[in-house]
């Protein structure tokens, strides 16, 4: 039985109930559920997630199915319902371990930290993910392969939580009656995303929320959420997302006087920083504004649509990665994380994205004139339009932003805040300072 990814197959449609929420949200005048900087920066970080996931997705299957053939105890036949039945009870429960192991685990919370950064919640956060999920995640699984539970089945059942997960992260739904008893909600992951002190460390569920119930990590949803991290990335960047994290506990254990204590960081709960003032209260969380950098319609349009490629180039990029060869996929990939460096550094108008973006416009363009899809002179000058066409409008896009570009409010405060107060905490859902 051939592994499909069910992941990719879906993207089509993550980006049109995205924008059934955008719709429904206006028409019901909660026009500030989506920020467009925020919401590409989520897509991004999922973007680079995908593209990881390219190259490693097959030697991280390999690698389950190694232990399945040598060491498992059991053999189902292939019509037998028990590995499907076993496989959804062992997701679920393992998703559990994982997942609040990576709130009170240092270094795994840096591989989670990133889809807690939102300031916004909404279906787009669905998608920001971290490019290391994949391999922190996957020993939890390993026990399936010794339970007989085949590969092919592991991996569809993984997808099948990924995809529920989906829907649960919106605010536009409400209670469900009583499948909130069983099932992980949306009210439930709201309580999980937010940052208000009686609702840190909660609700870890994936699919099911008995496992939370049963261990005590339950908590109903009450007050209204104020969702993010202790300490904000005020950043749109997705590939300083990826990054934020363990620059943040890399400093933290640099400031620490002892061999031990810095190594004993990384393993320590988040909650553990020493000399760090005391998390925020509910009162400063609640007025804190949330992280704006307003792009103008210019440069939103600009971006939007230079994401637009981005995210069909990857969603190719899934559906080809085991029949495409190796050289066009790693140039794709390298151009997608070049796009999502510079269209990053627009949005947070670093002083430097001008020069960076127009260099990444002529990559493009001759990757594409050396791929040759299209005969030479057709090619050419349809590239030469693309990098200069797009070059002009970026400019003009930055002149018509506020503050003026580059050197700006926006671009100064953010350039200077690349290493200082981006913490997610130890944070977001964790409760730490």
């Amino acid at each position: 039985m051939p592994v499909r990814n069910y992941i990719a197959l879906a993207i089509p449609f993550f980006l049109i109930f995205i924008g059934l929420e955008v719709v429904i949200a206006r028409a019901r005048r909660r026009r500030g559920l989506y920020r467009l900087a925020d919401a590409l920066a989520d897509l991004g970080c999922g973007v680079g997630q995908q593209v990881v996931m390219v190259f490693a997705g097959v030697a991280l299957l390999a690698g389950y199915a190694a232990l399945y053939d040598r060491f498992r105890i059991a053999t189902f036949g292939p019509a037998s319902p028990v590995p499907w039945l076993v496989s959804f009870v062992v997701v679920d429960f393992a998703y559990y371990w994982w997942h609040r192991l990576s709130h009170e685990v240092n270094f795994l919370w840096a591989g989670h930290a990133v889809h807690h950064q939102s300031e916004d919640y909404n279906l787009a956060v669905a998608l920001r993910q971290s490019i290391v999920t994949s391999f922190t995640s996957l020993p939890f699984y390993y026990p399936m392969a010794f339970l007989g539970v085949p590969p092919v089945v592991y991996a569809s059942m993984v997808a099948f939580s990924t995809l529920y997960q989906f829907w649960i992260h919106t605010e536009l739904v409400g209670r469900l009656g009583p499948l909130e008893l069983v099932l992980n909600t949306p009210s439930h992951h709201r309580v999980h995303h937010a940052v208000n002190p009686q609702y840190l460390d909660r609700n870890y569920g994936a699919i099911l929320i008995v496992w939370d119930r049963l261990f005590g990590t339950f908590a109903e949803e009450r007050e209204p959420a104020v969702y993010g991290t202790t300490k904000p990335i005020r950043s749109f960047d997705p590939a300083w997302a990826q990054l934020q994290p363990w620059f943040e506990i890399a400093a933290k254990a640099r400031a620490l006087p002892r061999l031990r204590d810095r190594l004993r960081l990384w393993v320590s709960s988040p909650a553990w920083n020493p000399g760090a003032p005391p998390p925020p209260t509910e009162a400063e969380l609640r007025a804190r504004p949330k992280h704006d950098a307003p792009l103008g319609r210019a440069l939103g349009l600009y971006a939007l649509v230079q994401f637009a490629p981005l995210i069909a180039a990857t969603f190719l990029m899934l559906l080809w990665q085991y029949t495409a060869p190796l050289v066009p996929l790693v140039v794709c990939a390298a151009l997608a994380f070049f796009t999502l460096a510079s269209l990053g550094a627009l949005m947070d108008r670093r002083a430097w994205a001008l020069p960076v973006e127009i260099a990444r416009l002529l990559a493009v363009a001759v990757a594409a004139v050396v791929a040759r899809p299209l005969p030479l002179p057709v090619l050419v000058p349809a590239a030469a339009l693309f990098a200069l066409g797009s070059a002009a409008a970026v400019i003009v896009a930055l002149r018509a932003s506020a503050p003026p570009y580059p050197g700006g409010a926006a671009s100064s405060t953010v350039s200077a805040r690349a290493f200082e107060g981006r913490a997610p905490a130890a944070g977001g859902a964790c409760s730490s300072p």
